[in-house]
């Protein structure tokens, strides 16, 4: 591993052979999250690649030109010649050895992934969320000598941190951005000492041993668990639906609205969450339909009254999508009004999908007591129907699903776990 300045680039990197580049700067958690797995495949591949850093701020204009606008931002060259490839962000340690692995002979990967040897560690209590439930448990159990690892496969925040506004946290009187709100909360239980793996592939959960399996060869174990999962978006199921999510149908008003700056753009649903960011997006778009199976929005009177006073949003009541069409750069959504059948097409740049959300439990579905809607049940200290096992945040069955309720959870789970094993 070797650090390196816009000067030495050219010797470095161009005429230097097979070269990894992470551009990286300070005070950035991702940057922070990355740099452990950059470092751990350096002595793995370094025989054969070279692995370099570069701090993006000190050297600026080389990254604007290589097309560096975010940190961290991994590039790959081979003989001088930059890769297509590029990888930001919550990057995962499976993306780095896919492209690594692409620019060696499958014989020499394979060499390299005999000297993989699996690890074991051992940890008083182990989170599976990085939310605000999560991160909460993770700051009272440290607080109280607790050996705690927190482990994610995105970065710290949860969906606080793509939400555009916080308005209702405790202590703060102006709103709050939301990912400076899940930064804070995850610097403070990180500052701590509450151990951090995050962007990190889950490849097994056991809750019978209470072990984790990361990134295939890392085997995490721990006397409790607290699930923090959280939740994902629902998706609607309807044909063109699968095939643009992400090219054009999003889920994170926060992630994308900001694309479609003068444009015209569709929102399905007429809760909270769907009001709330159709106002965020209209700062952007031009044009917002929005379109909603009821007779009236359910969405707090608050929310909604802003919303009516919005003169770029208009609201189609009691219909349904069908389908989405793309047509050139456009995408057709075709509604169906429930009252008279009649089929509708909306034409918009983009589609935003705000219609619920659903347990992330895939990987331990069948181990837990669910209630219907198949979110966990748990008892007054989190404890779910498995000894040991807690759950918190949007994750368990509760009436209300709130940053508030979240951290809640994770107190109660933290201060009885805590009580426990000391």
């Amino acid at each position: 591993m070797k650090e390196i300045t816009s000067a030495e680039f050219e010797q470095e990197v161009l005429a230097g052979g097979k070269v990894a580049l992470d551009f990286y700067s300070t005070e950035c958690p991702p940057c922070e999250a990355v740099a452990p797995k950059f470092e751990g495949l350096a002595k793995l591949y370094g025989a054969d690649i070279k692995f370099m850093k570069m701090f993006r701020q000190q050297n600026k204009p080389l990254a604007e030109k290589l097309g560096v606008r975010s940190s961290p931002t991994l590039l790959f060259f081979d003989n001088g010649v930059q890769s297509p490839v590029t990888l930001s962000g919550g990057i995962k340690r499976s993306d780095i050895i896919h492209q690594l692995d692409s620019m060696l002979t499958n014989e020499r990967v394979e060499e390299i992934k005999k000297e993989i040897k699996p690890t074991v560690s051992e940890f008083d209590v182990l989170i599976l969320g990085a939310g605000p439930g999560g991160l909460t448990a993770g700051l009272y159990l440290c607080q109280s000598k607790v050996n705690t690892v927190l482990i994610d496969i995105a970065l710290p925040g949860g969906q606080v941190a793509t939400t555009h506004e916080v308005s209702n946290y405790p202590g703060f009187i102006d709103p709050q951005p939301g990912y400076m709100l899940g930064h804070n909360m995850s610097e403070q239980t990180k500052l701590c000492g509450t151990i951090y793996k995050v962007a990190v592939d889950v490849s097994k959960i056991d809750l019978e041993k209470k072990e984790v399996v990361v990134d295939e060869f890392e085997t995490i174990r721990a006397k409790k668990i607290i699930i923090a999962t959280g939740t994902s978006p629902n998706l609607m199921g309807v044909p063109g639906e699968k095939e643009m999510k992400g090219k054009g149908i999003s889920y994170c008003a926060t992630c994308d609205a900001k694309y479609y700056g003068d444009k015209e753009v569709v929102v399905i649903g007429g809760g909270n969450s769907a009001v709330e960011e159709a106002d965020f997006i209209s700062r952007f778009a031009s044009k917002i339909t929005m379109v909603h199976q009821f007779d009236a929005l359910t969405a707090n009177k608050q929310a909604q009254d802003k919303l009516f006073a919005n003169p770029k949003v208009s609201i189609l009541y009691s219909h349904e999508p069908r389908s989405f069409v793309r047509d050139g750069e456009k995408i057709i959504t075709e509604v169906e009004n429930l009252k008279n059948k009649n089929i509708t097409k909306l034409v918009s740049d983009g589609v935003f999908v705000f219609i619920g959300m659903k347990p992330n439990i895939d990987l331990f579905r069948d181990k837990l007591e669910l209630d219907n809607w198949g979110y966990i049940k748990t008892d007054e200290d989190m404890l779910t129907s498995m000894p040991g096992i807690y759950a918190v945040g949007d994750v368990i069955s509760k009436k209300y699903r709130q940053i508030t309720t979240a951290v809640a959870d994770g107190t109660i789970a933290a201060i009885a776990i805590a009580k426990e094993i000391n």
